[in-house]
């Protein structure tokens, strides 16, 4: 028994990493979103910075910055409109309001992130051709925790006029059951989050034409549409005509908003180990968008977009390192 086990320990041996490794767990989003796909590419090179990172994905965000500000969670993708709530006491940390407020002066930023696209997805015969026959439809409006939900009601409404209840009913449900809910007609129309050619929804476009709703032109250059984007930490973003193969109207460009993300760790991480973290994803971004091709539209031009935290301080070395220039509201002593 002895040689046994001395032989499998050996072998076991053999395929450890180096012990200066550190290995990191990170919440993330869905497996078929841009905060699911993105995290996992990032993987591949931060193992050459000697960072093992252990990407869970579907995780629920709002909860994973609370485990992140209180380090019971190395890192996180974080939406800044929850990051907001957080810092509040405000929205899902109502009822935890001081433990809230507290954990997120623990909170540290390293880049921002690209997010995923919101598609607003109708069915091509169900007599939805326009936001105005929403009027009185079942919404999925994403899940009843997350910040998505306040992002797409309010697309909504800049995009229609429309208001959650009194025009419409907005569902809210976890994300991995969105498209299984409107195949099975529990919503009229899915509002759902997805890198731009996603092949579910393509998929779903073949099993039945879809028609998915955009914002009109004459919104987007208006103070109103603005002022969305600023609160809500969104993007506009256009899916292309002819992305997916089932769309009655894929010969248009649509136009919709786009969420953006950070990633965040707690502000007690070593400045070693947050300097190498945001090094292996700058260092490769171009090989990290061309690892697939859903993230190759993703804007990455701004490294601070959407980041309501103060950075990390070996994240700030990484960028004074790379002469880029950074916010001052971002600064921080820790």
């Amino acid at each position: 028994m002895k040689k046994i086990i001395a032989v499998i320990g050996t072998l076991c041996t053999l395929h450890l990493t180096p012990t200066s490794a550190e290995t990191l767990r990170l919440d993330a989003g869905g497996a078929s979103s841009v905060t699911g796909i993105l995290p996992q590419a990032i993987a591949q090179y931060t193992a050459r910075e000697d960072i093992n990172l252990e990407v869970i994905l579907g995780q629920t965000l709002t909860k994973s910055i609370m485990k992140v500000g209180a380090n019971r969670l190395d890192a996180s993708l974080v939406p800044p409109p929850a990051f907001s709530a957080m810092r509040n006491g405000t929205g899902p940390y109502a009822e935890q309001a001081e433990a809230a407020r507290k954990l997120a002066g623990e909170v540290r930023a390293l880049t921002g992130l690209p997010g995923s696209t919101y598609h607003a997805i109708a069915w091509a015969d169900s007599g939805i051709e326009d936001w105005d026959d929403v009027r009185g439809k079942r919404v999925f409006v994403g899940p009843p925790a997350g910040a998505a939900n306040m992002q797409i009601i309010g697309m909504i409404e800049v995009a229609s006029g429309l208001k959650p209840e009194s025009d419409y009913e907005a569902i809210r449900a976890p994300w991995n059951i969105a498209i299984q809910g409107f195949q099975d007609g529990q919503y009229d129309v899915l509002v759902t989050s997805a890198p731009i050619g996603q092949q579910s929804i393509n998929e779903l476009s073949l099993q039945r034409e879809i028609r998915i709703l955009g914002i009109p032109k004459s919104v987007t250059g208006t103070d109103q549409w603005r002022e969305y984007k600023d609160k809500a930490y969104m993007t506009s973003s256009v899916i292309p005509a002819n992305t997916y193969a089932g769309q009655v109207n894929g010969d248009q460009n649509i136009l919709t908003g786009s969420n953006i993300m950070y990633l965040a760790v707690n502000r007690n991480m070593a400045d070693d180990v947050a300097y190498r973290f945001t090094k292996a994803y700058w260092q490769n971004i171009d090989a990290i968008k061309a690892s697939n091709a859903l993230l190759g539209d993703t804007n990455t031009a701004d490294p601070f977009a959407g980041v309501n935290a103060p950075l990390h301080p070996g994240a700030v070395k990484y960028y004074r390192e790379a002469g880029i220039e950074i916010p001052q509201q971002l600064l921080t002593d820790r």
